[in-house]
């Protein structure tokens, strides 16, 4: 969420940002003309209060002066009540109004991101790794783990729908050593280890952004919870509607926990093997940091570092994408991918996401902090994949694939396999 102040003073810049995000600019003249009709509405109420305690205080005076208090006081009270009363329906409607409108808003990109419609806009900052040279021709992770008996989707198909999968044998717990070794390198540097819930409620998804843009692409319980598609939602929530010291800040937490997204709009994409499916484990790196740019932006790169440490350490290449605009969430301020060399299908798939909010997500979860200086302001947030699987898994199996069609276990998991 924008600050209102913010907004009507930046009017254009923001329906930019909507329009360059690839949404409706029209949001922000909506909001501004209910936030015209709201200050006008308080500014009644508030002119009618004054009146009304002024319309006390000298009742008050009179019966103090043991005087029977004016009737014409009398009815001027009662009518001001009567006033007040029949604004208050009013007021609560606009209020509301306002609330949804500012719900709409877009983060501002900052002003390194590329503007472009689409991912064809997106830029490579840099490819880092060795593709390994195979002497035979490389086979994709679906074919080489059904093989081995590590994977069915047939089956899973005919449980859990299209999409579904079973992981067996030594990829379940190759999967397992890939998300402990994630835990092992974020616990590394500083960062707090936490399960996270995997019901979250309508608030989390709207503090964290993610509602109202994307809630057709969550899952619902009958009890109108929603199954996170991140450990971000959960974590970044953690400190809702709580004050924090700065002497505390920056916050380093990591989680780890199953997801669900729906994969909207992804019918036809990615149906073979587990590249795209509805269900996966993830762990997620979050920071809370002071309200200062400059060091979102250090943190945003440290983090990004933190991802490429994993991926480094697997022997995996990638590239780093710096998002564009028509690619990114509307919350997020700037943004970057990591995209992963699969040699059996020769290119390079997403397999992380690195984004910093500012104080976007703060002010929807009302997430304060005291600074040193005794004055109150919103947290940074930032977020970034460490590990999800079993994409991350489909990368390794098919980069670490041998001639015989077997898998090698990467070094650094060997310690992790039970």
């Amino acid at each position: 969420m924008l600050d209102i102040t913010y907004i009507r003073q930046n009017t254009e810049l923001v329906k930019t940002a909507c329009a360059n995000k690839n949404l409706d600019a029209s949001v922000i003249d909506r909001l501004l003309e209910v936030d015209e009709q709201r200050r006008s509405l308080q500014q009644q109420t508030d002119t009618l209060r004054q009146a009304a305690n002024a319309n006390v205080d000298a009742i008050k005076v009179a019966v103090a002066a043991g005087q029977k208090p004016d009737q014409v006081l009398v009815e001027k009270g009662k009518a001001l009540k009567t006033q007040l009363k029949e604004l208050e329906p009013q007021v609560k409607a606009i209020a509301e109004q306002f609330e949804q409108l500012m719900l709409e808003v877009p983060n501002v990109p900052a002003t390194d991101v590329p503007v472009a419609k689409d991912e064809s806009g997106n830029q490579v900052v840099r490819q880092e790794g060795k593709q390994r040279d195979f002497d035979f021709t490389p086979k994709t992770h679906d074919e080489l783990m059904k093989n081995l008996d590590w994977l069915d989707t047939e089956r899973a198909v005919k449980i859990a729908g299209f999409r579904g999968y079973f992981l067996k044998n030594e990829a379940l717990l190759l999967e397992q050593a890939l998300l402990l070794h994630a835990l092992s390198i974020m616990k590394k540097h500083g960062f707090t280890p936490m399960s996270a819930p995997i019901l979250v409620n309508r608030e989390a998804m709207q503090g964290t952004g993610y509602f109202p843009w994307g809630a057709e692409d969550h899952y619902y319980t009958q009890d109108g919870q929603i199954l996170a598609g991140t450990a971000e939602v959960a974590l970044t929530s953690y400190y809702g509607g709580e004050t924090l010291r700065e002497k505390d800040l920056p916050i380093k937490i990591c989680g780890i926990s199953p997801c669900f997204r729906r994969e909207v709009g992804s019918y036809g994409k990615d149906t073979k093997g587990v590249i795209r499916v509805h269900q996966f484990n993830k762990v997620e790196q979050v920071v809370l940091t002071v309200a200062d740019e400059a060091e979102t932006r250090k943190w945003h790169e440290q983090m990004l570092g933190f991802s490429e440490e994993l991926l480094q350490s697997l022997g995996l290449p990638y590239q780093v994408l710096l998002m564009c605009t028509g690619d990114m969430g509307a919350g997020q301020r700037k943004k970057y991918d990591i995209e992963t060399w699969f040699p059996g299908q020769g290119k390079y798939r997403e397999t992380h996401s690195a984004s910093y909010f500012n104080d976007f997500q703060a002010r929807r979860l009302n997430i304060r902090y005291q600074a040193k200086d005794g004055s109150t302001k919103f947290v940074y947030t930032l977020n970034n994949t460490v590990a999800a699987s079993p994409r991350l898994l489909a990368a390794v199996v098919e980069n670490y694939q041998q001639a015989d069609g077997s898998v090698q276990i990467p070094e650094v998991l060997k310690r992790w396999m039970v």
